[in-house]
């Protein structure tokens, strides 16, 4: 199922957001998204933070890792393989990440937003700019896995344009092409 604003299969119709941008969330709260870079330490740390600080519970397939060594080390494996990666901050603080990762001629596409401002536009806002920036950097096919149970993801990614290629028993596999999106400067 699809919304009003997708065009053929897995092809939105409204542009994406190219980063950096600053919108103001459901609560009021201004909040900023970024690229992380790999020159980048502060915005490591304070991201190293957040996972440090994640749900255990609202982890999905395995990631993010639990605990400070393994969330470095998963991190640090991220920015090796090339991936893209945008950060929502909240001043000094990290309180979502969204990465494409390199699978061949495909990206995997991973968001996480902190339990503390889920529900509040954040997902959207940054799953959209990290797919307008992945655009403009030549990723075509963006594809991911979410558990069958996760409806609010789901809708989404819906929502986002994603359509469902696979859904089998635990997880549902989504795809999205990028490279006939537009994309609209916000810097």
């Amino acid at each position: 199922m699809t919304d009003e604003r997708s065009t053929a299969a897995g092809t939105p119709a409204d542009p994406f957001p190219v980063p950096p941008l600053t919108f103001t969330d459901a609560s009021g709260r201004e909040v900023r998204i970024d690229v992380l870079s790999s020159s980048d330490d502060a915005g490591f740390e304070s991201l190293v933070e957040m996972y440090d600080d994640f749900d255990p519970s609202m982890r999905a397939q395995g990631i993010p890792p639990v605990g400070e060594r393994r969330v470095r080390t998963w991190l640090q494996s991220l920015l090796v393989l090339d991936s893209h990666n945008l950060l929502a901050w909240l001043g000094e603080r990290v309180i979502g990440h969204a990465t494409l990762v390199p699978d061949g001629e495909d990206h995997e596409l991973a968001i996480f937003v902190h339990q503390d401002f889920q529900g509040s536009g954040v997902g959207t806002r940054l799953i959209r700019a990290l797919l307008g920036y992945g655009a403009t950097r030549g990723v075509g096919a963006v594809w991911l896995t979410v558990e069958r149970w996760n409806h609010a993801a789901i809708t989404l990614y819906e929502k986002v344009g994603f359509e469902t290629t696979n859904a089998e028993a635990l997880d549902v596999e989504m795809e999205l092409d990028l490279s006939a999106v537009h994309t609209e400067s916000t810097g």
